[in-house]
């Protein structure tokens, strides 16, 4: 698939795998590799697993880039953003594979995926925009809203609280089931292995009626920091 994201198909699960060699910072490059892997997955009709290296899911956006400013910042902020919104709406299920730390733009990323598992362990999940002096994008505050609970939200968003991947993160909506970081692989690819024999059609539609309102708030979002952003 290219140099930042393995694409393997095995039956009717496709598993993108991002790795770096370091943090997994979610570049244009991350974004568009991650984007070739959906537009393959789809090709193949295949349920998605989307997982990091070990020890890290994704540090987020790459802040040198974001520090920049100027297009690429600009193309870079709209990008992954977008990247929420097509997992949120894909025709098949999207199964996430956190494999350790999930910050800032990568825990969107997270709260964008149909089932989400995470690595027990030492690891941080993390909104921080807050925390680095960074308001939060209105995309963001969307994507955020439509997973967690009221109380977990207010924490996520306002106060930049760090969640360990246990049964908290889980009780907040940032995850929905924790496994020892050496089960993930399988455990990930046995859920998505489950979801292959829902109907496509049925889950598509219903994904779509029951996000509906979400997906709008997150498109007029995108416009909204898009336009904010290259003023």
């Amino acid at each position: 698939m290219g140099t930042l994201v393995t694409y393997q198909l095995e039956g009717a699960v496709a598993t993108a795998t991002m790795d770096d060699g370091k943090v997994n910072v979610l570049s244009v490059a991350m974004l568009a590799e991650i984007n070739r892997a959906l537009d393959q997955a789809e090709a193949d009709r295949a349920v998605v697993v989307l997982s990091g290296r070990p020890g890290v899911f994704s540090a987020g956006f790459d802040l040198a880039t974001l520090r920049g400013g100027g297009p690429d910042a600009a193309t870079m902020l709209r990008t992954g953003f977008e990247l929420s919104e097509r997992m949120l709406s894909f025709p098949r299920p999207v199964v996430i594979a956190c494999t350790g730390h999930a910050v800032a733009m990568a825990v969107f990323l997270l709260l964008s995926g149909d089932y989400r598992i995470g690595a027990a362990g030492d690891f941080k999940i993390q909104a921080n925009e807050v925390a680095i002096g960074l308001p939060m994008p209105l995309a963001a505050v969307e994507i955020t809203r439509q997973r967690l609970t009221p109380a977990a939200f207010n924490r996520a968003v306002t106060l930049a609280e760090p969640f360990a991947p246990d049964d908290a993160a889980v009780a907040a909506g940032l995850l929905d089931r924790v496994v020892p970081a050496d089960e993930l692989p399988g455990v990930a690819r046995t859920t998505a292995e489950a979801l292959t024999a829902l109907d496509m059609d049925a889950h598509a539609g219903s994904k779509l009626r029951a996000r509906d309102g979400a997906l709008r708030a997150i498109r007029a979002g995108i416009e909204a920091d898009d336009t904010s952003f290259r003023a």
